[in-house]
């Protein structure tokens, strides 16, 4: 049966060759014949800080992910808020398509709404200021001029700080808000949302003026691997634990 795969927040990074294994696992398993697509919404990487950063890990995901695109089936990526720097560089060297942050498919025959999530987490006013700045023009454009290995201490002390600053705020400030959600659908006059960034996978459904609306959300890999199959027929979030 023809499918389509969707994952996100893999935070694959040279400290959890778990993950990483479990990934590579992952798509020998599920990229068949019968693949349509693979979509990668987001926080692919657990730190992406250009595309002249590689190690032994990122080129053997783009090895892997060339193979398979260059089989026939395509690969979508959409930037999360760890890896929103990953360019054309690396996208020619994984074969992958980069989209918009938003993007709205046609997935056998149901217009979907696909993105990272992280717009929508619109009560973490700190984080939503950090987001208009970094996807901004001026700023990528800065941070990629510095030497690499500065980069790579900015990024480093992002991320602590990141890690406290959420370890003080409520989780409910960390989640999406249902008014950022119902603008979501109403900007794209959509009625199915597929996402991840919250690390909370569930499918949330309900009924609004007789419309019946979906917003599924994927899962981290931190200790399992989550992951969407999608069919004509179904649509099916699932996560296979690390062995």
């Amino acid at each position: 049966m023809r499918n389509t795969l969707f994952i996100s927040d893999l935070h694959l990074s040279d400290e959890r060759p778990d993950i990483s294994s479990a990934f590579f696992s992952f798509l020998d398993q599920h990229i068949t014949a019968h693949t349509d697509a693979l979509y990668i919404l987001g926080d692919f990487f657990e730190v992406w800080v250009g595309d002249d950063y590689h190690t032994p890990l990122t080129d053997k995901v783009a090895a892997k992910l060339h193979a398979i695109s260059q089989s026939g089936i395509p690969i979508f990526f959409v930037h999360g808020n760890r890896d929103f720097l990953i360019g054309k560089r690396y996208a020619e060297q994984c074969a992958m398509t980069l989209l918009p942050e938003q993007s709205v498919i046609d997935l056998y025959g149901e217009k979907t709404v696909i993105l990272h999530g992280d717009e929508m987490c619109t009560d973490d006013l700190e984080y939503q200021q950090f987001r208009k700045k970094s996807r901004g023009w001026w700023w990528p454009k800065l941070m990629l001029s510095l030497p690499l290995w500065y980069r790579q201490s900015v990024a480093k002390k992002a991320r602590a700080k990141s890690k406290l600053s959420q370890q003080g705020k409520e989780m409910a400030i960390l989640d999406v808000t249902q008014q950022a959600v119902d603008d979501m659908f109403a900007l794209f006059n959509v009625k199915t949302m597929i996402h991840g960034h919250t690390h909370r996978p569930d499918v949330h459904q309900w009924t609004d003026n007789n419309q019946t609306y979906s917003r599924i959300v994927l899962g981290d890999w931190y200790h399992q691997g989550s992951y969407l199959i999608v069919t004509k027929e179904s649509k099916q979030l699932l996560s296979t634990p690390f062995s």
